[in-house]
């Protein structure tokens, strides 16, 4: 297998589990949440700097349906997370290439 089809495959796997089963993960708070909850200072916490973001609350902004709404969600954050591990792996290699 060569590594093209590899990482189109690991692609479209990656864009699946994103995009749709995203939307089957567990709607219950997470361990922090819940022990906020538990021990009563749950009422005290602050919106983070970023709640009004378009892709806040695992969802984006402006689209109705939640399942739609949270498997867009998944797939922006798939393309960020590649186009930046991408930026990052080009500037390392051409620092190697320069430097030997």
């Amino acid at each position: 297998m060569s590594r093209r089809t590899l990482f189109i495959a690991g692609l479209l796997v990656t864009l699946v589990l994103a995009g749709v089963v995203s939307f089957y993960a567990s709607s219950a708070p997470d361990g922090l949440n819940k022990v906020a909850e538990d021990k009563g200072f749950a009422e005290h916490a602050a919106d983070s700097p970023v709640a009004g973001s378009p892709l806040a609350d695992y969802g984006v902004k402006g689209v109705q349906n939640e399942r739609l709404s949270g498997g867009l969600a998944g797939i922006i954050g798939v393309a960020i997370v590649l186009a930046l591990g991408t930026g990052v792996a080009y500037v390392v290699r051409r620092r190697n290439r320069a430097n030997a």
